[in-house]
């Protein structure tokens, strides 16, 4: 039978459908038919896209010797797509038969012997690897030793590292591929060979080695390194600074005898002189870690110099490496400068320092600098300064007109309450035209906790404007409400919606106490605005005590979606057993999304009941929802365990 079957494939690949040979292709690989390879091999050239593929399926399948061999005169095929497929096979199966490639090292085509070494770098086996150090140091054709190289690079075994350091006496060409050859192979002993021939090579490949040492990352490569340092060029220097600093990172080279760090200190100083952006990341990078005070100058002139939009991350580097030294003469020479660059620069570095030492350079600029700065600067200084600077606030708040200005000014002042005589001027902040400016007001009146503001936000609470209403009743509840009942209680019926919301809001400062004043509120279920109503459940679901579970449970019947949905919530916070009958009922009509709420309820809830309700929304025709119940009767499940 097998026979048979063996037979009818072979006559298919002889066929002339294509397909036909196509499945006939694919059925020998699966059966790893051997008599199938030669035609197998031809139809690789098939101009039929699926017999080519399928010829090459088979191949990969069968593989073993004979197939290599087959293949291997392929790769002096003119055509291109031809010759790639069959080294892209050999590449996976050459491995089964070295011995059939080896031959071919010694044809007289170059091209040949660079297809061979290709592929020889995929077949990781010792043999592969000798053949491949020979072809290195003994064939006459450059290009094949620049194969022989990067495929030694592939394979990676520590054993090749003697034939590529005697092979960096070749050309140019060759050494880099050497270079990175030995990179890859990631062994102490590539790694001492990298540093031998670091003083031996061109510059090009100078550099190259460098490079390499750094990405290989091995820390017994830095003594080596480090005395490599004094005889160089320039821009080899650089390069060993960038190396040595990936190597050791911020933490090594803090844990650097002292002579050592000062000696990085000057190399990476100079570095920053560089062009290269790595070079300068590396150095910047180092900085932060051991920079000291008369560093920081070089970097300012450094970092004023760069394009911030285009290089911004190494700004950012910069920047940070500034405020890892700390505040210092070069950077208050920057603050008071003309130049906007650098003020700009040592603002952010000052903002990340957050050192109070910029607060009197900072006052000092403040009224000489461009808006954009003054916002900065204002920013900075609310968050660094002391009660000794109330007066230049109080300055800022009568001169300025600029909303952040102000608004920085006043956080200044509700972040230190002890200052003197500034509720007048803050308070009179909450009439200011910009809607930003009043909350932040509200919020620094509030910090302020004064018993003068609160006077007046009661004087306000019962003024003829409905948004001073509003912020005031906001701020009472803030302050007090037991202070402040009569107030509170007295908005709770005021015409402006938003006053009655915040007045319910301020009793969620109470929390379970809040309970005590249920007569005052339940009467807002049934107020005509809906923000009021979803702030009354918000407060039941706070409270959660048995007495208020039945409003709750009626909320289901609100008019308002999200009210609904509120109640939703809280009845599955509270895992309140009782709704679950309900809950089920307004599934049946439910949009989606309370549908959601719905499920997502019963899975808190728990129970046999809310299982079984979830199992019948498993077969729901909306998606979203099913995969909502899976997650819930996961829950409930999980809690049975």
């Amino acid at each position: 039978m097998e026979n048979s079957q063996h037979k009818a494939i072979l006559e298919a690949l002889q066929s002339g459908a294509n397909d036909a040979i196509r499945d006939a292709a694919f059925s020998a690989g699966d059966q790893g038919l051997q008599d199938a390879v030669p035609m197998l091999c031809e139809h690789i050239k098939s101009p039929s896209v699926g017999v080519q593929e399928a010829a090459e399926y088979a191949l990969r399948k069968i593989r073993g010797p004979q197939v290599v061999i087959a293949l291997l005169p392929l790769l002096r095929s003119d055509e291109a797509p031809v010759r790639n497929v069959a080294m892209d096979i050999l590449r996976e199966i050459g491995s089964d038969s070295i011995e059939s490639i080896q031959p071919y090292l010694q044809n007289d085509d170059a091209d040949l012997r660079i297809f061979v070494t290709d592929i020889l770098g995929y077949c990781r086996t010792h043999q592969s690897c000798l053949l491949l150090c020979r072809a290195l140091l003994k064939d006459p054709e450059v290009n094949v030793r620049y194969q022989a190289a990067v495929s030694l690079g592939t394979l990676a075994f520590p054993e090749a590292v003697n034939a590529l350091c005697q092979a960096m006496h070749d050309e140019e060409w060759v050494q880099f591929a050497v270079v990175e050859a030995l990179a890859k192979i990631k062994d102490y002993s590539a790694v001492s060979a990298l540093v031998k021939l670091l003083n031996q090579a061109s510059p090009l490949v100078s550099s190259a080695i460098v490079d390499a040492l750094g990405d290989m990352g091995d820390v017994k490569s830095i003594p080596l390194l480090f005395s490599s340092l004094e005889n160089v060029r320039e821009a080899l220097r650089h390069k060993i600074v960038k190396a040595i600093v990936q190597i050791l990172g911020g933490k090594g080279l803090s844990l650097l005898a002292v002579k050592s760090q000062e000696r990085m200190r000057a190399y990476m100083l100079d570095a920053l002189t560089d062009n290269d952006e790595d070079i300068l990341m590396a150095s910047l990078q180092g900085l932060s870690s051991i920079g000291a005070e008369d560093c920081t100058g070089p970097i300012i002139d450094m970092t004023a110099g760069l394009d911030k939009d285009r290089q911004d991350e190494l700004y950012e580097a910069a920047i940070k490496a500034i405020a890892a030294i700390g505040y210092n003469d070069a950077v208050r020479a920057a603050i008071t400068s003309k130049e906007e660059a650098r003020i700009l620069l040592a603002m952010e570095a000052c903002h990340l320092m957050a050192d109070s030492r910029c607060v009197a350079d900072l006052k000092e600029i403040f009224w000489n600098v461009s808006p954009e700065l003054q916002r900065m600067a204002a920013g900075e200084m609310a968050l660094l300064g002391d009660c000794d600077d109330s007066p230049f606030f109080v300055t800022i708040m009568n001169d300025s007109e600029d909303a952040e200005v102000l608004k920085s000014a006043l956080v200044f002042f509700g972040n230190h309450p002890t200052c003197p005589d500034v509720e007048d001027l803050v308070f009179a902040q909450i009439d200011h035209k910009y809607l930003d400016v009043k909350e932040m007001a509200l919020e620094a009146c509030i910090n302020l906790h004064s018993p003068k503001l609160n006077e007046l936000f009661k004087e306000r609470a019962r003024g003829e404007d409905p948004m001073q209403r509003m912020m005031a009743v906001y701020a009472l509840g803030r302050y007090s409400i037991a202070e402040n009942m009569a107030e509170i209680t007295a908005a709770l019926e005021d015409e402006y919606p938003r006053t009655r919301q915040v007045a319910v809001e301020a009793f969620l400062n109470l929390g379970e106490q809040a309970e005590e004043f249920l007569p005052l509120l339940l009467p807002r279920l049934a107020d005509e605005d809906k923000d009021v109503r979803l702030a009354v459940i918000d407060l039941l679901g706070q409270i959660g005590s048995s007495t208020v579970l039945p409003y709750i449970l009626n909320a289901l019947n609100d008019e308002n979606e999200w009210v609904r949905i509120r109640a939703i919530d809280a009845l599955g916070m509270h895992r309140v057993a009782d709704a679950v009958p309900q809950l089920a009922q307004m599934l049946e009509s439910a949009s989606p999304m309370v549908a959601l709420k719905i499920v997502e309820a019963l899975g808190k809830i728990g129970g046999n009941v809310a299982f079984s309700v979830l199992l019948g929304m498993m077969n729901h025709e909306d998606t979203e929802i099913q995969h909502a119940s899976e997650e819930a009767l996961a829950m409930i499940q999980a809690e049975q365990e």
